[in-house]
C-alpha cells in the first residue's frame, strides 16, 4: 500500500521516467542511459517513501502506542497549557527520510482539540522545534485522560496533513495524518504515565508500545 498523498508524486516520477526511457530509445547514448537509470532509482525511492504498510501491535485502554516511525529523541516532563492544562510527559520521535511517514492514533477516544500553527522550518530534532516550527496538534480524550499528539515540520518537511477534526472518533492504531519528507511527532502524556521507551530507541507506528497508564 502507498499513502494517497503520495500518488501525485509517484505519477510525476513515473511520467519523468517514461520520458527518460523514450529519450533513451530515440537517442541511445551514455547521457540518456544514465538519466534513465537515475530516474528509475528516484521513482522506486518515491514509491518506497510513501509506503503505508498495515500495522498490528498492543491495543487497549491502558496502553499508548507509537504514532510514528522513527527514533526517540526526548522523554521529559514539560509544560503544555494548550490542551493538557499544565505539566505533561513529552515523548518526541524524529522521523528521517527513510521512515514510513504515516501517523497513527496512539490511543482510542474522541478528538477534543485541533490546532494548526504556522511557523519556522528548523531542524526537527532540535528542542526549539517543538515551539517554533510549523505544527499541527490533535488532542484526544481517552477514558478520562488527555493525550496530545503534535506533528512538527522540519528542515525538509513542508507539508503537514492531518485528517482529524474536532469531535471525530479516534481509533487506536488508525491513520490520522502524514508529514512529507522528514519531520517529528511529539506525544504528550499525563504525568505519572509509565513510559516504556528511552532516548535513542526506534519506534514503529501502530506497533511499538510507547507507554502504559498506571
Amino acid at each position: 500500500m502507498v499513502a494517497r498523498e503520495g500518488i501525485p508524486f509517484i505519477l510525476i516520477a513515473v511520467a519523468i521516467e517514461a520520458l527518460a526511457l523514450f529519450a533513451l530509445v530515440m537517442r541511445p547514448g551514455g547521457f540518456t542511459a544514465i538519466t534513465a537509470i537515475i530516474m528509475a532509482i528516484l521513482t522506486v525511492w518515491v514509491v518506497w517513501f510513501f509506503r503505508d504498510p498495515e500495522r498490528t501491535g498492543p491495543r487497549g485502554p491502558n496502553v499508548v502506542i507509537a504514532p510514528a516511525d522513527g527514533r526517540v529523541v526526548q522523554v521529559m516532563e514539560v509544560d503544555e497549557p494548550a490542551f493538557m492544562g499544565g505539566r505533561a510527559v513529552r515523548v518526541a520521535i524524529f522521523m528521517n527520510v527513510f521512515n514510513v511517514h504515516v501517523n497513527r492514533y496512539p490511543v482510542s477516544g474522541r478528538v477534543a482539540y485541533r490546532h494548526y500553527n504556522p511557523g519556522l522550518f528548523i531542524n526537527a530534532a532540535d528542542d526549539k522545534a517543538s515551539l517554533d516550527n510549523e505544527q499541527s496538534s490533535v488532542g484526544l480524550e481517552s477514558g478520562g485522560r488527555k493525550v496530545l499528539v503534535r506533528q512538527i515540520a522540519g528542515l525538509i518537511a513542508r507539508r503537514i496533513i492531518t485528517y482529524s477534526k474536532e469531535g471525530d472518533a479516534a481509533t487506536q492504531g488508525e491513520r490520522f495524518g502524514i508529514i512529507r519528507f522528514g519531520s517529528r511527532v511529539d506525544v504528550y502524556l499525563p504525568v505519572g504515565t509509565d513510559v516504556k521507551v528511552k532516548v535513542g530507541e526506534l519506534t514503529s507506528a501502530g506497533t511499538t508500545l510507547l507507554a502504559e497508564f498506571r
